[in-house]
Order: structure tokens, then C-alpha cells, then sequence
């Protein structure tokens, strides 16, 4: 008897731990400084160490309303490219941006870092996000 009773408190027990086990919080501190390598290799070229862009060129990053305005858009334009005319804090750009090969943690990471740096604060982009936007 004492060894069912001993069975299923040990059941219980771990149908419990498990039942209320939760997933950890995401860290957007930790993904931001991640990025900031991801940022480094791929994007620092074209849009420069502070975000700036290269005028007439290259759109600016730094304090972005295009940017900021659409977080779904960025993860797709990060995964997918863009081509084409798009206006950045009142200026016209009309140029190529070449998709990149990242994993979804990687896109959730590079955001993370260009969407809360130079003057942007935005909310976290999380893999899963990326994941999702990857099929469309």
C-alpha cells in the first residue's frame, strides 16, 4: 500500500512540475546584442555603423517611420528582399535591398537590434514572428 501511495504521489508530482512548467521569457536584451553581430556582417555596408544610410542610396535605419511603422513588413523584407520605390522619413528611395539567408532567430535578432538602437524603440520581434512571416 505504501508503495502505490508513494507511486502516485511521484505521478502527481511530475504531472504537476511539467503541467506548469513556463516557457521562458523572451530576452530582447540578449537577442539586441545578438543582432548586433547579425547587423555588423550583413547590414552595416549598405546602411552604415549608425544607421544612417547613404543619402540619396541607402535609407536610413536610424529614427526609420518606415521602419517602425510595420514590424510584419520588416521581418518580410528581411527575409524576402524588397525592390523598388519606398519613402523614408519624407525622402524617396528607389533601390534594391537583396533578401537574406537567416534562421528565424537570426531575423528576430538583427530587428531586435535595428528596431531598438539610433533612436528607435520598438517591441520585440520573437523567432516565432520570423517563423510565421516565412511562408508568406
Amino acid at each position: 500500500m505504501k508503495k502505490l501511495i508513494l507511486f502516485s504521489a511521484l505521478i502527481i508530482s511530475t504531472i504537476s512540475f511539467f503541467a506548469f512548467q513556463q516557457k521562458p521569457k523572451f530576452d530582447l536584451k540578449a537577442s539586441i546584442a545578438r543582432g548586433q553581430e547579425i547587423y555588423v556582417a550583413q547590414c552595416l555596408a549598405c546602411h552604415q555603423s549608425e544607421g544612417e544610410g547613404i543619402a540619396d542610396l541607402y535609407p536610413p535605419l536610424a529614427k526609420s517611420d518606415y521602419l517602425m511603422a510595420d514590424k510584419k513588413r520588416s521581418i518580410q523584407q528581411v527575409l524576402h528582399g524588397i525592390t523598388g520605390e519606398i519613402k523614408v522619413n519624407g525622402k524617396t528611395y528607389n533601390g534594391e535591398m537583396a533578401a537574406f539567408d537567416l534562421t528565424n532567430q537570426e531575423v528576430s535578432d538583427v530587428l531586435n537590434y535595428i528596431r531598438n538602437s539610433w533612436g528607435n524603440k520598438g517591441a520585440a520581434i520573437t523567432p516565432e514572428e520570423a517563423a510565421a512571416a516565412r511562408g508568406k
